[in-house]
């Protein structure tokens, strides 16, 4: 059944498909016993390095309270370590540090440069994720040029409630069915949720919190996409 839905999905795309499914968004004070962020930079490199041993091929970098030149330096690192994996990274919103470090792709939010701004720069230097909340800023990063989208919060989580009420797997599936861009969902999706998120005709599955804070993050991610 899933591999059926995956085949459908893979068609109805028109651009160069990610060659992964689950993306792995960082946020180092997750890992911080204190929830302080500079007492858990040191936690996150290996936490990552857990969840590539697991299968992730995919990071995106999310630190975005760290000065540029710290962000810089645990961005080379990061590279380093998802070079090792055959991993793709993505740099939240700083198109500068995505090109210095030879990052595979930038990610930006609604708040960011457009997105056909940011292509007419990196042409076909760099992927280009964006974060969507509705329909129409779904349609608005298909027509600039992305090259995938994440959609949410499709469920009620902390982390999102600035974005409003969660989009459910109504909203997600009519946006899976409406544009031809990649769809990852994003938001409270769960291990146990999986299924159900996987029946609207998404890509693939941003997460966060449900592997970072795992006691067995590896075991956690290979689950992920076992089911995935």
């Amino acid at each position: 059944m899933i591999s059926d839905q995956r085949s459908a999905v893979r068609k109805r795309i028109k651009k160069r498909s990610p060659d992964f499914t689950l993306y792995l968004i960082t946020d180092r004070k997750l890992l911080s016993e204190t929830g302080k962020a500079y007492s858990a930079t040191r936690t996150l490199l290996p936490a990552v390095q857990k969840a590539l041993k697991g299968g992730a091929r995919a990071i995106q970098l999310r630190e975005k309270d760290l000065s540029t030149r710290d962000l810089l330096t645990l961005a080379y690192k990061m590279r380093n370590l998802t070079k090792q994996y055959d991993a793709a990274l993505f740099i939240n919103d700083r198109i500068d540090v995505a090109l210095a470090v030879g990052a595979e792709g930038v990610h930006l939010a609604q708040n960011s440069i457009p997105v056909e701004a940011v292509r007419k720069v990196v042409k076909k230097r760099l992927m280009i994720g964006v974060s969507t909340h509705t329909l129409k800023e779904a349609k608005k990063a298909e027509k600039g040029g992305a090259d995938f989208i994440t959609f949410g919060p499709v469920y009620r989580t902390p982390s999102k409630t600035a974005y409003g009420a969660p989009v459910g797997l109504h909203g997600l599936r009519d946006v899976c069915t409406k544009i031809k861009l990649p769809v990852f969902a994003l938001g409270g999706i769960k291990e146990s949720r999986i299924q159900s998120v996987h029946k609207t005709g998404v890509y693939g599955v941003a997460m966060i919190s449900e592997i970072l804070k795992d006691d067995d993050i590896k075991g956690k991610t290979e689950r992920i996409l076992s089911a995935l």
